[in-house]
């Protein structure tokens, strides 16, 4: 993966590496998902129901499910250069190893948080400066997008949060 101007680790054909640990929430087939179309080439991406899953993995991406995150004391560690978990899970942010973690939920302190949720359109606030793993800079800002109701909004956070993480422009976004 890159840090500053130096590779580390292989990269295959600039694929970008997500991890997705979720207790079946629906993350890994949103992200799919909203994906297609956009005419970029698809991340490689694993699901996990375990955190150990991921230990022998070199990921760009891991991200927490809000129901992963509520586990104590997960079996084994991993290790990626971004982390997109949820505010509330913070203390399983020290169990993995990563260069910068990005938080959601529903907590002010939250960089990916609602400012509004109405039917089907959710008002999504970005609190503070995102990097994406491209090392873009998405400015802090609201974004008006589409909500389904057949995800819960966390989960539709972390969903949201994967695709800014990876580049997508904020616009694009709102079209999904």
């Amino acid at each position: 993966w890159r840090k500053g101007r130096k590779l580390y680790g292989k990269r295959w054909f600039g694929v970008v590496h997500i991890g997705i640990w979720e207790k079946d929430e629906g993350i890994f087939r949103a992200v799919r998902g909203a994906w297609e179309g956009n005419g970029r080439p698809y991340p490689h991406m694993v699901s996990g129901r375990y955190l150990a899953e991921f230990e022998t993995m070199r990921l760009d991406l891991l991200v927490v499910s809000p129901l992963a995150g509520e586990e104590q004391r997960p079996q084994g560690s991993a290790r990626c250069r971004c982390l997109l978990l949820p505010g509330d899970a913070g203390p399983l942010g020290r169990q993995i190893e990563s260069e910068y973690a990005v938080s959601y939920g529903t907590s002010p302190k939250d960089t990916l948080t609602f400012s509004s949720l109405e039917g089907d359109r959710a008002s999504l606030a970005l609190q503070r400066e995102l990097v994406t793993l491209e090392g873009r800079v998405v400015e802090e800002q609201e974004l008006v997008l589409p909500f389904s109701a057949r995800f819960p909004p966390k989960t539709w956070l972390a969903a949201v949060g994967v695709l800014l993480l990876c580049g997508l422009e904020p616009e694009t976004l709102a079209g999904q």
